[in-house]
């Protein structure tokens, strides 16, 4: 009999799936749905950053930004190192006018990965 993870009946191998379904949603400008899915992942397994990450995209996406935003934070606070998600994060408060919490993320995504797309964002000339 397969492993199972809480009372859904759902198996590890299941979950992967509904996390590689979740990325293919969200690439179809599906959010709410890859949300759906990945509610369901990050109940059975609450430390995989990966699908953290996946549902703060999912979210920012669906112009959910509280819940975007609390995401990236959680990603952030298990690796302070991720520069995609210190610029997702600044994104974020970008969108909901907060923009002194944006520059000090778009300066450490830029610092942390010389992507052109974040030095532009990071306004270091200002």
């Amino acid at each position: 009999m397969p492993e199972t993870s809480g009372s859904s009946g759902r198996t590890p191998e299941t979950h992967v799936i509904d996390f590689r379904a979740a990325e293919h949603l969200l690439n179809a400008r599906d959010p709410r749905g890859a949300v759906k899915l990945l509610d369901g992942v990050i109940a059975a397994y609450p430390e995989n950053t990966a699908a953290r990450l996946l549902r703060a995209r999912a979210f920012f996406a669906a112009a959910q930004l509280r819940p975007a935003e609390l995401e990236f934070t959680i990603v952030l606070e298990r690796e302070p190192d991720n520069a995609f998600a210190h610029f997702a994060l600044a994104r974020t408060y970008e969108r909901q006018g907060r923009p002194e919490q944006a520059k000090r993320h778009f300066r450490l995504a830029a610092a942390l990965d010389p992507n052109p797309q974040y030095l532009k964002a990071a306004h270091f000339e200002d």
